[in-house]
C-alpha cells in the first residue's frame, strides 16, 4: 500500500493536470455489450471519478453522489452551505451562530480529509494491484473491506455534522435555509416545520 502522502498528492496532482475527462469514440453502432464504463479506463484511480477525488481531497460532502443527502434532504442543514449563504448575504445568522458553525465545519473539514486521503491511498493501492496483475485474493477482500469501511465512516462524519446543525439554528432558520436550497416552495403555509402544531402555525401565519 502507498504510504506517503506527499507522493499521493503528486499522483493525484498529475491525474488532474492530464485531463482525465476523455470520452469514448464512437463509430458506427454500438455493441450489445457496450459499456457504459468507457472512456473511464484513462483515470488514474479507476473507481474514482476526478471529482470524487478533489471532494475527498477537499473534505466536501459532494464525492460518490453525495455523502449526506439524508440528512440534507430532510432538512437538516449543512454548516459549510449555511456559511456561503450567509457571506453572499442570503442568509442570518447571530455572530454566537456563526462561530458555532464555524467550528463544526472546520471539525467536519478536517476530519472527511483525513478519511478522504486514505480512501484514495486504498484505492490506489487495490487499482495497482490489478494493473500489475499481483492481485490476489487476500489483498482484495483486505483493502476494499478496509475502503467501504472508512465510506461509512465519511459518511458518518458528513451526516452527524448536518445533525448538530439542528441544534444551532431556529426552526424558521432551518425552514429558510431548505427553501434557498431548492427544497420547498417558501410559503409558510405549506411548510410547516417539524414539531410545530399545524392549526397554530397557520393561524401564526395568517394562512386561510
Amino acid at each position: 500500500m502507498v504510504s506517503s502522502k506527499k507522493f499521493i498528492g503528486i499522483f493525484i496532482a498529475l491525474i488532474i493536470l492530464s485531463g482525465v475527462l476523455l470520452s469514448a469514440c464512437s463509430s458506427g453502432e454500438e455493441s450489445a455489450i457496450h459499456s457504459p464504463y468507457a472512456g473511464e479506463e484513462a483515470r488514474g484511480i479507476k473507481a474514482l471519478s476526478q471529482d470524487d477525488i478533489e471532494g475527498l481531497l477537499a473534505g466536501a460532502g459532494t464525492p460518490f453522489g453525495g455523502m449526506a443527502k439524508p440528512a440534507e434532504l430532510n432538512g437538516y442543514p449543512g454548516p459549510r452551505h449555511v456559511l456561503d449563504a450567509t457571506e453572499a448575504g442570503e442568509f442570518e445568522v447571530t455572530d454566537e451562530q456563526k462561530a458555532q458553525i464555524e467550528t463544526l465545519y472546520k471539525e467536519m473539514r478536517a476530519e472527511a480529509i483525513s478519511l478522504g486521503e486514505q480512501i484514495i491511498e486504498l484505492e490506489i493501492a487495490v487499482d495497482d494491484a490489478f494493473t500489475n496483475a499481483s492481485i490476489d485474493e487476500a489483498f482484495l477482500e483486505e483493502n476494499v473491506t478496509k475502503s467501504a469501511r472508512l465510506y461509512g465512516q465519511l459518511r458518518v462524519v458528513h451526516l452527524k455534522y448536518h445533525l448538530s446543525m439542528v441544534d444551532i439554528l431556529s426552526d424558521e432558520q432551518v425552514a429558510q435555509y431548505n427553501e434557498l436550497r431548492g427544497y420547498t416552495s417558501g410559503d409558510p403555509c405549506n411548510n410547516i416545520p417539524d414539531g410545530h402544531d399545524a392549526e397554530l402555525w397557520k393561524q401564526h401565519n395568517n394562512c386561510e
